[in-house]
């Protein structure tokens, strides 16, 4: 695409981004109402049918996850990021493990902050890089103000012992529904890979109620997590817990 057609298309996409964003509940992240998992009649091909404000999960046109290919360049302006070292409780609520980050760490997305919520983890990964599926990946959740989800994608590969996730990992909670304080706090920045190029698209969340209207940032760049740490993480979890890729239908994806 020529220089000539950049600027508007981007003001065009990131605009509709922005009008699509909708109000989700935080705590939905973590599964409410009816039980669902990520095998048989309770896994996601059903999660659409086992309660009526799941909906989305079944009928939705912007879903996550994605194959992320085919994108679109748009001079995308750099990841604004303003993380202070803050992951204080972790906690295994049956579909992954989660870090809840203390307040003060945000981002900025077209001059709007989002705050530093949460990060959790899928192995293996939900979204894939050009039809690349990787062995983990990881979810940095944001909301604004008005409750507006806004998500950074980390894919890790299989290499050198990652000191981040032994930090965020140090005491983690083999039990669902348990948690434990972490007596060293963990870095949501050193979960970035030093390249902050990323891709940029209007999603989902990939749990139920797999609401949409949420700003999804997928860096570009994996970073490296030792296989003994990767398998870990899947032995505690007991299966895959990766929801399948979803449909793009007809949504932009931005480069």
């Amino acid at each position: 695409m020529n220089d000539q057609h950049k600027t508007p298309l981007r003001h065009f996409v990131l605009g509709g981004l922005a009008a699509a964003a909708v109000t989700v509940a935080l705590p939905a992240l973590a599964g409410t109402g009816a039980h669902w998992g990520y095998e048989g009649v309770e896994g996601p091909t059903h999660w659409g049918q086992l309660d009526p404000k799941w909906h989305s999960c079944g009928d939705g046109r912007n879903q996550s996850p994605i194959d992320v290919q085919g994108a679109i360049h748009a001079d995308l302006p750099p990841l604004e990021v303003h993380y202070a070292v803050g992951g204080d409780d972790e906690i295994n609520n049956g579909h992954t493990i989660e870090v809840h980050y203390q307040p003060g760490s945000y981002i900025t997305v077209d001059g709007h902050d989002y705050a530093l919520k949460q990060f959790h983890f899928h192995a293996p990964s939900e979204n894939h890089l050009n039809g690349k599926e990787f062995p983990l990946e990881a979810h940095l959740v944001h909301a604004d103000a008005d409750g507006n989800l806004a998500v950074i994608a980390v894919m890790f590969e299989e290499g050198a012992h990652n000191q981040a996730l032994a930090t965020a990992w140090q005491d983690m909670p083999k039990d669902a529904e348990t948690h434990h304080e972490l007596l060293t706090q963990a870095s949501a920045g050193a979960l970035l890979p030093a390249d902050r190029s990323y891709y940029r698209f209007n999603g989902s969340l990939t749990t139920p109620p797999c609401s949409e209207g949420v700003v999804w940032l997928v860096m570009k760049q994996p970073i490296k997590a030792g296989a003994d740490q990767i398998e870990r993480f899947a032995r505690v979890m007991g299966h895959p817990n990766n929801r399948p890729l979803q449909p793009v239908n007809a949504r932009v994806v931005l480069e």
